[in-house]
């Protein structure tokens, strides 16, 4: 595997249809600032173009502790305001485009860091990973989408919780709390994160996408609505020629059936 394209702030390469793409600000243990936001967005657009499935993760010990204070401590109030929603923009496109993605959690995974991985898919964290939300402490408030998607992960309670009292969560404990999808062994949660994402990248293209965008939607609707939608989705899903070959593949028994864990 070889890089196809880095800058100072983000790389990016591409590995069969799974794009990879890191953080790369070791020093500052990954804090995002605007400009590494708009590299993030140039890279997952870029993945969204000619990949299948992305995986996110950070150079060095850790996946990002959130905000570049220095930048914004100065910020003027509608600048912050319209920076907050250009963060929404971009992960955004994380969250809702036409591929999923899967974040690599190792070390600190704080603040802003804890909302991008938020805007993955799936969250595979090894047991260096540590959770937390200092914004109670600083003095500000969560801006890149964590009050919608942290919140909806583990509760607004907990994550109130976290937010007033500074609590700091490992790896275990954020699985059981629902921010976590899979917990490895530390320094595994990168080659982890890369297995899911060739999983996600055999299906068919339209189904991962009705995944990933038709889900979340659902969840905001009534009962009689979201089912009203499931049924609409179903029904394109099915008629996709990807589909049709993969239902004849099952019925004339040339695809792989689902079995238990370890089964045969």
């Amino acid at each position: 595997m070889t890089d196809d394209q880095t800058t100072d702030l983000v790389t990016y390469r591409l590995d069969g249809e799974v794009a990879i793409i890191a953080l790369n600000r070791p020093e500052k243990r990954n804090a995002i600032s605007d400009r590494v936001v708009e590299r993030l967005n140039e890279a997952v657009l870029r993945a969204t173009a000619e990949a299948k499935a992305g995986v996110i993760h950070g150079h060095g010990a850790h996946f990002c502790a959130g905000l570049d204070l220095s930048e914004h401590a100065e910020k003027p109030l509608f600048d912050a305001v319209k920076g907050s929603r250009r963060w929404h923009v971009i992960f955004d496109h994380i969250e809702r485009g036409s591929i999923p993605f899967v974040s690599a959690l190792t070390g600190a995974t704080v603040g802003g860091g804890f909302e991008l991985a938020a805007s993955t898919h799936v969250r595979v964290a090894d047991r260096s990973a540590f959770f937390a939300l200092p914004e109670g402490s600083r003095g500000i408030f969560v801006g890149g989408g964590g009050s919608v998607r942290i919140a909806r992960l583990i509760g607004p309670a907990r994550m109130g919780d976290m937010m007033l009292t500074g609590r700091v969560l490992n790896a275990d404990a954020m699985e059981r709390w629902g921010g976590v999808t899979y917990v490895v062994g530390e320094g595994q949660a990168l080659a982890k994160a890369v297995e899911v994402a060739r999983r996600m990248a055999e299906n068919a293209e339209f189904t991962n996408y009705a995944i990933i965008n038709a889900l979340p939607r659902i969840a905001d609707m009534s009962s009689e609505d979201g089912l009203f939608t499931e049924s609409m989705v179903s029904a394109l899903a099915t008629m996709t020629d990807d589909a049709k070959d993969r239902l004849r593949a099952f019925l004339e028994k040339r695809a792989a059936k689902v079995v238990a864990p370890g089964g045969d």
